[in-house]
């Protein structure tokens, strides 16, 4: 048992990160795939420290709820939503209880002091401060899960955020417009035996549907950078149902408060609307990590062995690449896209990727935009192909990166230092007739 666990987990960390499209049934692969995100999620849940980070995001929302509970009221009250508005939240964060009732209370009070002229200057700056916060801590940390380095600008974040705020109360609207909708047609078809059925299990999946596509909006909307449909719909609807479930435990585990009330008092809504924020945030991020994972899980084929290549090899890949890059400017064809490259070459696209990377540092080739697809980024020759030797490159990749040491090149180990460079130069000498273009 204990060698077919061993087995079994060297498959799924190493040898199942080999396997390619064309070695197995479609299925399979399919199967394959569905493992290797899985594992990439739990193992990504790790590193990315995802507790600690759910940790902050219930920090920065304990302290910006207030403020943005009132502007969604305020503005539910300027349509004339606000009750509407009002049970929506109640049903979303646990139903009626103390957390809520206290959270609606400060809302009140915060509104009817902006109402009296009280809130003006410095409190309007703190209101819109702490809503910002919030939510650039929350794109900070998808966009860290992401790997995305360049977060949105200052304007993009005022305009994108605050659209969004405006559109919520609109969404909380329809919703409950939804599920009046739907419980009318309930009480009309209670009559009939199959339909009231399945309208009955329509009304108990809209809360369902609605949270799925909150969080596939969220996992669209929020990192700085392109995710697709489809993986943000998986994971939406992942996390949607473990988020739902545990509001159920949630609700129900209520009866306890009764319990805890004995020791904490008045206080013992506060630990749990901690909580309550920590697990939401925690199945959120869990959710960023799936849809990450779904869309790169083919950036991390032969992950451990590109991570463990060997100089010779890095250096065959990087000769392998930059020729396929000069025979295609010579003969005039569409340059290359990293993904091209791997998919077409069976080179793992992380490899593609960080060899591309290294070809630029010593300006051997440049990114340029794609003629066909505007968000396509290719790569041409950054020299004359004509004087491009295998010399050049070998040369200019040995010489990457810093030689500013203290160590005595000089004097005390000039005839390590002199070997190494008789060594190089009679290597590049044997290299520079032969041009890439030509291999």
């Amino acid at each position: 048992m204990i060698n077919k666990i061993k087995r079994f987990w060297n498959f799924i960390t190493e040898d199942i990160w080999r396997v390619t499209e064309g070695e197995v049934t479609q299925n399979r692969f399919f199967l394959y795939t569905a493992l290797k995100s899985i594992y990439l999620t739990a193992d990504r849940f790790a590193s990315d420290r995802i507790g600690q980070r759910a940790s902050a995001l219930t920090y920065s929302t304990l302290l910006a709820i207030v403020p943005i509970l009132a502007i969604l009221f305020a503005i539910a009250r300027g349509f004339g939503f606000e009750n509407l508005v009002r049970n929506q939240l109640d049903g979303f964060m646990g139903g009626v209880n103390e957390n809520t009732g206290t959270i609606l209370q400060f809302v009140d009070d915060y509104l009817k002091q902006a109402q009296s002229g009280v809130f003006v200057g410095i409190g309007l700056v703190m209101l819109l401060w702490t809503v910002l916060n919030l939510t650039d801590n929350i794109e900070s940390i998808f966009n860290h899960i992401w790997q995305v380095k360049k977060q949105r600008s200052m304007y993009r974040k005022i305009t994108d955020y605050f659209s969004m705020f405006l559109l919520l109360p609109i969404l909380l609207v329809l919703s409950g417009g939804v599920s009046i909708f739907t419980s009318t047609i309930l009480k009309e078809m209670e009559s009939y035996i199959l339909l009231g059925s399945f309208m009955r299990f329509l009304v108990k999946l809209i809360p369902f549907i609605l949270v799925w596509f909150m969080f596939t909006g969220l996992y669209i909307f929020m990192p700085n950078t392109k995710v697709k449909f489809m993986p943000a719909f998986i994971s939406g609807v992942l996390a949607g149902t473990i988020f739902q479930t545990f509001q159920f435990l949630y609700i129900n585990g209520q009866i306890w408060v009764t319990k805890y009330n004995a020791i904490y008092g008045s206080f013992a809504a506060i630990p749990l609307l901690l909580l309550w924020l920590q697990m939401s945030w925690t199945i959120c991020l869990i959710g960023v990590e799936l849809t990450y994972s779904i869309q790169n899980v083919h950036a991390y084929s032969f992950d451990k062995d590109t991570r463990n290549i060997s100089r010779r090899f890095r250096d065959f890949i990087s000769i392998l690449i930059m020729s396929l890059i000069a025979k295609r400017f010579e003969n005039n064809e569409p340059p290359y896209s990293a993904e091209v490259i791997s998919e077409q070459y069976q080179i793992p696209i992380s490899l593609t990727n960080q060899v591309l990377f290294q070809l630029q540092e010593i300006n051997l080739v440049h990114e340029v935009m794609s003629d066909e697809k505007s968000d396509d980024i290719t790569y041409q020759p950054s020299m004359d192909i004509n004087k491009l030797n295998v010399a050049v490159l070998l040369e200019r990749l040995d010489s990457y990166g810093s030689e500013d040491f203290k160590i005595d090149t000089e004097n005390e180990f000039k005839d390590e230092w002199k070997v190494l460079l008789d060594i190089r130069d009679d290597y590049y000498g044997k290299a520079s007739n032969v041009l890439l273009k030509d291999l």
